[in-house]
Formats: C-alpha cells, structure tokens, sequence
C-alpha cells in the first residue's frame, strides 16, 4: 500500500532541522546514498544551498552480506568531488532500519579521508535496529512491524510504500 506523505514538506522540516544543528558553510559537503538517499540529498542539497557538488556513495562492495548476495547487478562507483578531510558530511539516506547501510557508507567515507564530523538525516525512521546507529535529523518516523517494509519510489515525485515482506 502506497501511503501518502507530503514529502517535500518533510525534505523542508529535514533542512531546518540541519540548519539549526550546524551552520552551512564552507567545509560542509553532503553526500547521498544510492539510490534513494541520493534523492533526498538533491533536494536537501538544493535547499541548503551547499556550494559543493553533491556526493554519491555506492556501498555494495561494504556491505557486511556482500558474501551472501553476491554483486547488485546494478553497482555504480562512488563519485565525491571533493576532499573528505577535515569536513563536515552531512551522511543521507532514504530509510534507517537495521543501521547496517549507514555503517558501511561510515566505513567507505574514511576510506576516503578523515572527515571532522558526520551528521546523519534520513527520510524515514523505522525500528529494527542491529547495531547502535541513529539519525541526527529525521523527516518521518514509522512504526513497522517485523514483516513490513518501507521503500522510497522515484525520483519524481518521491513516494513511500509500506509492503509486508512476505
């Protein structure tokens, strides 16, 4: 079932929110998860008005079950037109469930550099969580069950669809 949330009011409360945890500037750069995170740091990239170009993580090759499921058929390099160094990430993804995505994009990033800090935002909050990771800043938090998924559909327009995994 497809349900309905105003999701660019939920992107404008997401920059707010970063906007009064941190001051935009210079040594601030953000970076997307692929695909759905990507989505929602283009719109939050827009709305902040960052000055450098938007990063793109692809983490299939740092996941933990990469062993168990072998190459996504769809792997696409990481692009991050910048240094890491000494900057301040703003980390985005489109859902946090187990918490197992936000550490392997964390471990790709310091392969990259050495960033002075990392702020998380995501689209949606759900429980579940495997390993002790939460978002800095949250657009919507959704109670699941354990046979419920959320999933991001886009880019345009950006939906979320609940679906039981059965």
């Amino acid at each position: 079932m497809t349900e309905t949330h105003d999701i660019p009011a939920l992107i404008g409360q997401m920059a707010d929110a970063l906007r009064q945890q941190r001051e935009i500037d210079d040594r601030t750069v953000m970076v997307g998860i692929h695909t759905g995170g990507v989505w929602v740091a283009r719109a939050l990239h827009e709305k902040l008005g960052i000055k450098e170009p938007l990063g793109v993580l692809d983490i299939s090759f740092y996941r933990d079950d990469f062993t168990r499921i072998g190459i996504n058929p769809q792997v696409k390099p990481s692009h991050l037109p910048f240094s890491l160094d000494n900057r301040h990430i703003i980390l985005v993804d489109d859902v946090l469930h187990t918490g197992r995505t936000i550490r392997a994009a964390m471990n790709e990033l310091f392969d990259y550099g050495r960033p002075a800090s990392i702020t998380l935002a995501v689209l949606v909050e759900r429980d579940g969580r495997e390993l002790p990771i939460e978002a800095n800043v949250v657009g919507l938090s959704m109670p699941l069950g354990p046979d419920e998924q959320v999933k991001l559909s886009g880019p345009e327009p950006l939906t979320l669809e609940v679906r039981s995994a059965t």
